[in-house]
């Protein structure tokens, strides 16, 4: 799926009707991605889209720093005198305008559409602990069972905090380990104690089963809400 860039607005030609035309195609891409259940990256994008559109409107500095270095060999002082030329443009300033009243709330519907597929498949998410909890939730494995499928996919993860201005955030790594087929005798207890044999660095490994009611894209969808929901569920228990 091709993507926007992120200074679509400003770059080439400054056309409310090239642009519509670009807005559209990129919208009509994701709404094929939301129709097929791949909500990434086209979530994450529309998500970022929108909020730089609205910063394009609400802040005048944001529109003076997207256009891009058409010189890249004048000097700072040129750049700002050339930028400043096209702001004072009232013709272009106004397609511009036209673009992002046209742009935001094309963004806005695609983004309800989104939120409703996201909304619907985090329902349809269930995650249970596996065995004895651990002392350490920040890290361990989750078993990935998506829809009816008998594949059982394993993931060790980790969970840590970071700081970005005043906020605190937590953020997960993680890296795929390998699959079971799910059998009468090979349950997620098994699955747990048999990772435990092979894999030695974690004696008493936190283990979550993350099951989906539907069969679902796994990088595009199941994989990233799955992360989602662990660092949720994690956090709402004050685990880590």
């Amino acid at each position: 799926m091709a993507s926007l860039s992120k200074n679509w607005i400003t770059e080439k030609h400054i056309d409310f009707e090239y642009k519509k035309y670009l807005l559209l195609a990129y919208l009509q891409q994701v709404s094929g991605q939301f129709e097929e259940t791949r909500l990434y990256p086209s979530l994450s994008e529309l998500i970022d889209h929108y909020k730089n559109v609205v910063a394009l409107k609400e802040n005048k500095r944001s529109l003076y720093d997207s256009f891009p270095e058409r010189m890249s060999s004048a000097d700072l002082t040129t750049f700002k005198v050339i930028y400043e030329k096209i702001l004072a443009d009232d013709q272009l300033m106004q397609e511009i305008e036209s673009i992002l009243e046209y742009s935001i709330p094309q963004f806005e519907k695609y983004l309800a559409d989104g939120k409703k597929i996201y909304d619907f498949i985090e329902g349809s998410l269930h995650i249970t602990p596996v065995g004895i909890m651990s002392l350490n939730p920040s890290e361990g494995y989750f078993l990935l069972k998506n829809g009816g499928t008998r594949e059982t996919q394993v993931y060790e993860y980790q969970i840590s905090m970071f700081e970005q201005s005043t906020e605190k955030y937590r953020g997960i790594y993680t890296s795929y380990i390998c699959s079971y087929e799910k059998t009468l005798g090979n349950t997620f207890e098994n699955i747990k104690s048999d990772l435990i044999r092979y894999h030695k660095k974690l004696p008493n490994p936190a283990t979550y089963l993350i099951e989906a009611e539907l069969q679902l894209p796994i990088e595009e969808t199941l994989l990233p809400m799955a992360k989602r929901t662990l660092v949720k569920f994690v956090a709402q228990h004050g685990l880590a």
